[in-house]
């Protein structure tokens, strides 16, 4: 098992993704938000890459099942329903809804992705799960920090590592290339104190500076959750 980790897609075709088993990370905060909603009951999640796409599919859709959610430059974006915080998706307002998902970095590094053979969705909270589910699966993957505007992030590279490192708990097997040997010295790094470690991180502060400091806990927590986001025909749903 050769596990690859790639801190940014930006110059990368849709085409190299053909065929291929991928996880998408994006720690602040789209992955964690498609994680607890899916937790909640949300019935599927739908990643666009445009915002002009995110508003004619809604405008589309049946109103009273789903929600247009996301952000852009951490704000929710005026006439969505909700933005990209996690505790904004509680079980009574996301279960049995359709989301619709546009984010400044999460969603357009899965849309990327779209044509994976496998594609997967992890955060801290789903982090063990995903990784006994690769495991089990046993071939080759990518690790795809969504990163900052195109741009390496820490806090994608530190998850990708400790993904890493909960697969090399379970195989003997693993293969390192470069870019994932060096997320997982980069995880060794970091100490028990996740939320601290995303408070000092760029992103992190952004958020803070915005108000968002209750969104770092959320993302901060680990292993909480059994869900694992599987990107099928369009939409993220429950494995």
């Amino acid at each position: 098992m050769k596990i690859n980790v790639l801190f940014s897609n930006i110059f990368l075709d849709e085409l190299y993704f053909t065929g291929k088993t991928a996880v998408v990370i994006d720690v602040l905060r789209a992955s964690t938000v498609i994680t607890t909603a899916l937790y909640n009951g949300a019935r599927e999640v739908i990643p666009v890459s445009t915002l002009d796409f995110a508003m004619k599919i809604s405008s589309d859709a049946f109103k009273s099942q789903t929600l247009l959610c996301g952000e852009r430059n951490t704000k929710m974006i005026e006439g969505f329903n909700l933005g990209n915080s996690p505790q904004e998706y509680k079980p009574e307002i996301v279960a049995g809804k359709s989301i619709i998902l546009y984010t400044t970095n999460g969603s357009k590094s899965i849309v990327k992705a779209k044509f994976c053979e496998n594609l997967f969705v992890a955060s801290f909270l789903n982090l063990p799960a995903i990784a006994r589910h690769l495991a089990n699966l046993n071939v080759d993957f990518e690790i795809i920090c969504s990163g900052t505007n195109g741009l390496f992030n820490l806090e994608d590279a530190v998850c990708a590592g400790m993904l890493i490192d909960e697969i090399k708990s379970i195989r003997s097997d693993v293969e390192l290339s470069d870019s994932a040997f060096a997320s997982f010295i980069l995880s060794k790094q970091v100490g028990k104190n996740l939320y601290d470690f995303l408070c000092n991180t760029e992103h992190g502060k952004l958020l803070i500076e915005n108000g968002f400091v209750d969104d770092i806990l959320e993302c901060s927590k680990y292993g909480i959750t059994e869900v694992i986001p599987y990107f099928v025909s369009g939409a993220i749903r429950r494995l």
